[in-house]
């Protein structure tokens, strides 16, 4: 697949990067609101203009010089995002003259050689569009007044990008739609999300800190992973909404809990030294609800001290406090250190490719026989039950039908056997089964 064009949109905080991000990709990817700063790892989303794709870049604002924590690597993955891009956004305030931090930033980007467009934001009127006279200062071709909060003049900003890229010519037929899987990365905040994303790619993709909430939005990295293709989403920690105290969190909240919708097998996060609470089953709850392929990974095994039957102790532990994860896989690993790495992505593309997997008819009422015959359902009022046949009628997530005479009257626990041979039978491991009830 041929490399798309690389757009990174640069500027200090709080002149509407973001808002522009979400705009041009036609998505909500990045969290805006009006305090300063809520931006801080890269994030990439794809959009089209005129037929041509190009991929959109988003940072954090550029604060120069800046010794706070945050800012500093805010700084560094703004320098990744610009060494990456083919052109540079320079977005500014266009209701406040150029500040020290614009004209430091400017001096950045006209060091690094590349082609850039000015962009003076929040000219959200034509009689503001004079306020560019005040930015031919930092030297650069061309200033457009635009507005990305209303989309006003952004289609004339994008029609001067492609043709300071040269990209005149609609790209050719690109062959069969996206296949790769999907992998997101959850848990509770401080859990080590950012550090397990950045071991897997071997690099530094996201922002870590000791500070929990470090990450909050979600983001996308496409990796190659022998010959396969893959997409990694690193989300901001799950606490419970009852601890959600300000809109960034809930809006970073929300962005998780989409990034879960839109993937095929989900990376659930605990800390080793915590051990397994009731937030981490909230967060496994929701992954099954939503039909996800799941893989349960303890982070900081290194900072755990073990003999020769912890682990085990540990398997024993979760499985009793949440009995259905018996059916999924435990990775026990240090992010940190790169313990037991190599197993979490050959362990989720195992899971997504049985997400995927489709029983015959022919199989699944074999073993429907079988396992009636050993185990026939209870009566239920009085009544006795008798299935008479069961197909798959769906794949990622498997959903199976069982025919009978009386569906209402099937026990709880009876569907919870016949899922849990289902998964034993057709080793069905890591994926959360549907089972409807239907009558013939």
């Amino acid at each position: 697949m041929p490399k798309h064009p690389t757009i990174a949109i640069v500027g200090r905080p709080n002149v509407g990067k973001s808002t522009l991000f979400n705009r041009l990709t036609r998505s909500r990817k990045a969290v805006v609101d009006a305090q300063e700063g809520v931006t801080r790892d890269r994030i990439y989303g794809q959009m089209e203009w005129r037929g041509i794709p190009v991929t959109v870049v988003d940072t954090g604002g550029y604060i120069p010089e800046d010794t706070d924590i945050f800012n500093a690597a805010v700084r560094r993955h703004a320098r990744m995002a610009v060494d990456e891009a083919d052109l540079i956004l320079f977005m500014v305030d266009g209701r406040t003259e150029p500040t020290a931090g614009d004209l430091a930033l400017a001096q950045f980007i006209h060091e690094t050689g590349k082609p850039v467009v000015l962009a003076v934001n929040k000219c959200d009127y034509l009689k503001l569009d004079n306020q560019v006279y005040l930015y031919y200062e930092l030297g650069m071709d061309p200033v457009l007044p635009i507005s990305s909060l209303s989309g006003r003049a952004t289609g004339d900003l994008l029609d001067v990008i492609l043709e300071k890229l040269d990209l005149s010519q609609l790209p050719e037929d690109e062959g069969p739609e996206d296949t790769s899987l999907k992998i997101t990365i959850v848990g509770m905040p401080n859990v080590g999300k950012s550090s397990l994303m950045n071991a897997l790619l071997q690099k530094e993709q996201s922002i870590v800190t000791p500070i929990a909430g470090t990450t909050r939005d979600s983001i996308d990295t496409s990796l190659r992973w022998y010959g396969k293709d893959i997409i990694l989403i690193d989300t901001a920690g799950l606490r419970k909404r009852s601890k959600v105290t300000d809109n960034i969190e809930y809006f970073s909240t929300v962005r998780t809990h989409k990034a879960i919708q839109r993937s095929d097998v989900v990376l659930v996060l605990v800390d080793a030294e915590k051990g397994f609470g009731k937030q981490d089953k909230s967060i496994i709850d929701l992954v099954i609800k939503e039909g996800k392929g799941l893989v349960l990974v303890v982070n900081k095994w290194d900072l755990v001290e073990k003999d020769t039957s912890t682990m085990s102790r540990f398997d024993r532990d979760i499985v009793d406090e949440f009995p259905a994860l018996k059916g999924y896989p435990h990775l026990y690993i240090s992010a940190k250190s790169g313990q037991r790495i190599s197993r979490v992505l050959s362990t989720a593309w195992n899971v997504g490719e049985l997400r995927r997997k489709t029983v015959s008819t022919r199989d699944l009422n074999i073993w429907l026989q079988t396992t009636v015959a050993q185990y026939p359902p209870p009566a239920g009022n009085g009544k006795q039950i008798k299935i008479k046949f069961v197909s798959q009628v769906h794949r990622a997530p498997p959903i199976f039908a069982f025919f009978m005479n009386y569906p209402k009257l099937v026990a709880s626990g009876y569907r919870r056997f016949l899922e849990n041979r289902l998964r034993d039978s057709f080793r069905f491991e890591g994926v959360p089964l549907k089972l409807t009830f239907r009558k013939k």
